[in-house]
């Protein structure tokens, strides 16, 4: 997790929201991303989607059964649909998201009944840090209007 905040903070020094994920299978990195929305004008390219993009292209397959996600936040619907579909087998991240996160916050999309795969979720790893980096940035940005 601590490698994954070393990515989060490289997406706020690039203007990004502070979320990074990694990609992980075992023991190896085999992918990892940040916040790319602002960059690449792309709604869906959050750390989460970055990062398995990143890691179906190194397999060779969308299918990444076996790999642990690590994020520094909750993942929200969209990410927890991507995670689902690629069959991750495990989901580690730091901070809740009590306003979009779908892995038992608002919501509980990894664990919904209705579909075919479940990963296992371990939330609140680093916690603070990466809630640290998210207030920080955000407090910011309130404080030097953006143009």
């Amino acid at each position: 997790m601590r490698e994954a905040l070393a990515v989060a903070a490289a997406a706020e020094r690039c203007g990004e929201v502070p979320v990074g994920a990694l990609v992980v299978d075992d023991g190896i990195e085999i992918a990892r991303g940040h916040n790319r929305c602002i960059i690449d004008n792309d709604p869906t390219a959050h750390a989460e989607i970055v990062a398995l993009r990143a890691a179906a292209a190194a397999r060779g397959n969308y299918r990444l059964t076996g790999a642990t996600l690590y994020a520094t936040l909750e993942p929200c619907a969209m990410c927890a649909g991507a995670i689902v579909h690629a069959r991750i087998a495990r989901v580690v991240y730091a901070a809740p998201d009590p306003r979009a996160g779908a892995a038992g916050s608002v919501m509980d999309v990894l664990g919904h009944a209705a579909l075919n795969h479940h990963p296992c979720v371990h939330g609140g790893v680093e916690a603070a840090a990466a809630a640290r980096l998210l207030t920080d940035f955000f407090r910011a940005r309130r404080v030097r209007p953006v143009t």
